[in-house]
């Protein structure tokens, strides 16, 4: 099975996690920033990052998910609200409107630490944007805890097995890893 991981990163984050579950995912693979995104006909299954404006994938990954309908997609999100926020959640189901045809094996979402000047910036706006109250929680983003919730997410989705820690070090099925 051919897999693609594109992602769009602004301040790194949504990068972090393309990058982890690209370590995580087994068989041929390949990692790409959606500026340099191949066609998606090539791919089996295509995991696409993204982050949050206003609500809303960044306009290159609405682009990229325009262009994936008919694919095995995972998606995948960084943003400053909450984890389990409106706005993350509007965000996932534009992601997957956008991808019109395809079949989502799988979503994840965490907080990513937002940058100090987008923060200020968001402050002097009137209204200011929900997920700025969720930003200070944001800091340190992702982290371990957030790559074990994006294996879970995974697993659930057929892209990896189950990995179990033993007391030897960890394992998938029967083998040692």
């Amino acid at each position: 099975m051919k897999q693609l991981v594109v992602y769009s990163s602004q301040s790194g984050n949504t990068k972090k996690i393309a990058e982890e579950l690209f370590r995580q995912l087994p068989e041929e693979k390949d990692l790409v920033p959606v500026s340099e995104a191949p066609d998606p006909s090539a791919y089996d299954v295509i995991c696409v990052g993204f982050w949050l404006k206003d609500d809303q994938p960044d306009s290159a990954t609405q682009a990229y998910l325009k262009k994936c309908g008919n694919k095995k997609l995972f998606l995948f999100a960084s943003h400053g609200a909450a984890k389990d926020s409106n706005a993350a959640r509007i965000g996932m189901n534009k992601a997957i409107e956008l991808a019109e045809g395809a079949t989502i094996l799988g979503t994840f979402s965490c907080q990513g630490e937002v940058p100090e000047s987008v923060i200020e910036a968001a402050a002097n706006k009137d209204p200011q944007p929900d997920w700025l109250a969720d930003a200070p929680s944001a800091k340190g983003h992702p982290n371990g805890n957030d790559f074990m919730d994006l294996s879970e997410a995974l697993t659930k989705a057929g892209l990896k097995t189950e990995v179990k820690e033993t007391k030897g070090g960890l394992i998938d099925g029967s083998h040692a890893m």
